[in-house]
C-alpha cells in the first residue's frame, strides 16, 4: 500500500501537566501524516473539495505505548490501509532517534457528498483512479 511519513519535534505547548505529550494532541501529529499521504496521492482538501466531495473522519483509535516528551523528534508514518468503500489509514508514531513505537492509530474517512450530504457508499473514481495509478 501507499505511505508516507512526517517528522516533528514535541513542543512544549504540545505538553500537559504531567511533562509528557497531552493525549488529545496526537491527533494533530496524524493530521500532518494524512496530510502528507494525500499530498502524495494527489488528493488532499483542495482535490477533495474540487472534486465536490467532503471526507469526515467517522472513527479513530489510538494506542499510547509509550509517552513522547519535550523536544522529541518524532517519526510519523500514514499507511493507507483500504480505499474503496473507505479511506483506512494506519499510523505509527516512532521516536526518530531509537525507531521505539510510541502510539499506534487508525482512522476511517468516508465519501459524502458536498453539494447533497448523502453518504457514498463507494469512495469515488476522483480518489480510487488516483491511488491505483500509484499502486
Amino acid at each position: 500500500m501507499i505511505s508516507a511519513e512526517t517528522t516533528l519535534t514535541v513542543q512544549f505547548y504540545d505538553l500537559d501537566p504531567m511533562q509528557v505529550v497531552w493525549h488529545g494532541n496526537y491527533a494533530r501529529f496524524l493530521e500532518q501524516a494524512r496530510c502528507a499521504l494525500l499530498d502524495k496521492i494527489g488528493y488532499n482538501y483542495q482535490e477533495m473539495d474540487q472534486s465536490g466531495y467532503m471526507w469526515p473522519i467517522v472513527d479513530m483509535r489510538l494506542k499510547y505505548v509509550r509517552p513522547a516528551r519535550f523536544g522529541q523528534e518524532l517519526r510519523v508514518t500514514a499507511t493507507l490501509r483500504e480505499y474503496e468503500n473507505r479511506l483506512r489509514i494506519e499510523y505509527r508514531v516512532h521516536d526518530k532517534a531509537s525507531g521505539e513505537t510510541l502510539t499506534k492509530a487508525e482512522t476511517i474517512q468516508v465519501a459524502v457528498r458536498a453539494d447533497t450530504l448523502e453518504l457514498c457508499l463507494e469512495c469515488p473514481p476522483a480518489l480510487t483512479d488516483r491511488i491505483r495509478a500509484l499502486l
